[in-house]
């Protein structure tokens, strides 16, 4: 299974950015797809999850209240919605993808994702 995001860019601090990330010759759709972000010099960290059968949607603190995920099965696409972009949201986005359903404990976890996209560049100054 392939994941391919997009939708990075250069934005101004308040900003909004959209990142998509597609995934094909798989589905993730009966298991998780998260979002996670490294900025240089730093270690990946968890941005957001979401998984099959669970309502509830999963955020690291700095995010809450201004980024939104949301998967589309049909699409086989997930999608992280930024709003209130700031500077310290600059980093390398990836996707990634689990094809079984992590345990919620599990989420913010990168071994619980076998699968991964390239990343995708956000650069936000202020």
């Amino acid at each position: 299974v392939q994941l391919q995001a997009s939708g990075g860019g250069s934005v101004q601090a308040g900003d909004s950015l959209r990142l998509s990330c597609a995934a094909s010759g798989g589905t993730f759709s009966r298991g998780g797809m998260a979002w996670f972000r490294q900025a240089p010099g730093k270690e990946r960290e968890f941005v957001a999850a979401v998984r099959y059968g669970d309502t509830n949607t999963y955020y690291t603190d700095s995010v809450k209240g201004r980024f939104t995920i949301a998967r589309d099965n049909a699409k086989n696409t997930v999608y992280l919605q930024m709003f209130s972009l700031r500077p310290e949201d600059t980093a390398l986005y990836y996707c990634a993808g689990a094809i079984n359903r992590p345990i919620s404990s599990a989420l913010r976890d990168r071994t619980s994702y076998r699968h991964w996209g390239q990343g995708t560049q956000v650069t936000v100054s202020s």
